[in-house]
């Protein structure tokens, strides 16, 4: 039946984000007990919610009926004092997808350039595609960023450069020296936006916070999230890092009330909780080790990663998910990627990752004998 509605235009040529699949939904096509599947897909907290925030959640429960801080004025002023910021560098978001989408309300449009890497997260062409907008890829450079040739790249028809470091989905880590270059070369009419999403597992990692205090890059936009340090995924809440005269733009782009009652309440909980953080990171550690040295002995090839997950070429990327999600293991395949050959495993649990590498030896072994191929390692 075709529809005689008349649709954006921007809509058909617009991809639909696939997540990790959810436990449930593989238990009920599998006919598998739920318990007995384990999730390594989605770059999740595999020690769950930090329990300070389960807390203060429970206690929340009980004003749901009211509606929230529609400016949630106390977690900006904890968030803003733990960064060393003001309340008014920092915007909130349901989760970092919204923070994009309000980035494309306020700077994208038909004869407007996007500059991204190759490998970049699924959401950027989306965003961009979404708002008529063109779409630049440079080209990886070890499956990374090749940093100098996204400036090389900017035109004056720029106005929106994304990089996530560390990236999703390949867990590379950009040069500092080049990540600073980038930051200060920047034109200052090109908004650049700094994914950080996964910058909480790193050790030492570079800190543009001071950037933002001084002031001096106005055109500068860190994102970053409750969702994986902090094992918040299911509240939805990110939070954009930035000069307070863009974060008023995207103030009044942002919907009323997008930040339920129980996500503030969580993350305000979540801040303190310094002892889940340093065990969630510790365990990150171990896990990619873990992982590498198990991709090591099956002779696989990987990106090294400085994420919570870990990017390994397979063969065939679908048939190795297929037969790892027919073992209870579920992981993401990385054909929408244009990575055909790889999945992506998150870090879980040391027993989880066991499992997951004793499942990945069975499931590759299956998959090229079906296909009477050969891995390449």
């Amino acid at each position: 039946m075709t529809t005689s509605i008349a649709l954006n235009p921007s809509l058909n040529n617009l991809p639909v984000y696939q997540p990790g699949r959810p436990i449930e939904e593989v238990a009920r096509e599998l006919g598998l007990p739920a318990a007995q599947i384990i999730k390594l897909a989605s770059n999740e907290n595999p020690w769950g919610p930090s329990p300070l925030a389960l807390a203060a959640i429970q206690n929340a429960l009980a004003q749901l009926h009211l509606y929230p801080d529609g400016n949630a004025f106390y977690l900006k002023r904890k968030l803003a004092a733990k960064l060393g910021l003001k309340p008014a560098n920092l915007t909130l978001g349901n989760g970092s997808n919204e923070l994009f989408e309000m980035i494309g309300h306020a700077l994208l449009g038909p004869g407007v350039d996007v500059v991204v890497s190759q490998y970049c997260f699924a959401v950027y062409p989306i965003i961009t595609s979404l708002f008529g907008a063109n779409l630049i890829t440079v080209p990886a450079r070890n499956y990374g960023h090749d940093l100098p040739a996204i400036l090389d790249a900017i035109t004056p028809k720029t106005r929106l450069v994304i990089v996530a470091n560390p990236n999703n989905p390949t867990g590379t880590l950009a040069p500092r020296d080049e990540v600073v270059r980038l930051v200060n070369e920047a034109p200052p009419g090109v908004v650049l936006v700094m994914d950080e999403a996964y910058v909480d597992f790193l050790f030492d990692p570079l800190d543009l916070l001071p950037v933002v205090r001084r002031g001096d890059h106005p055109n500068l936009l860190l994102c970053r999230t409750f969702s994986k340090i902090y094992g918040l995924a299911g509240l939805r809440l990110g939070y954009g890092i930035g000069h307070p005269e863009l974060m008023t733009a995207l103030e009044k782009i942002r919907q009323p009330f997008n930040v339920n009652s129980l996500a503030q309440a969580g993350a305000l909980a979540a801040l303190d909780d310094v002892e889940h953080v340093n065990k969630t990171r510790a365990n990150n550690a171990a896990g990619l080790r873990q992982l590498e040295d198990g991709f090591r002995n099956l002779g696989l090839e990987y990106v090294p990663s400085s994420a919570n997950f870990v990017l390994v070429r397979v063969g065939d990327g679908q048939g190795v998910f297929t037969e790892l999600q027919a073992e209870g293991v579920i992981t993401r395949p990385m054909g929408g990627y244009q990575l055909p050959e790889w999945i992506r495993i998150s870090v879980g649990t040391p027993s989880e990752n066991e499992r997951c590498l004793l499942a990945l030896s069975r499931s590759i072994k299956r998959t090229a004998c079906r296909v009477g191929g050969k891995v390449r390692g």
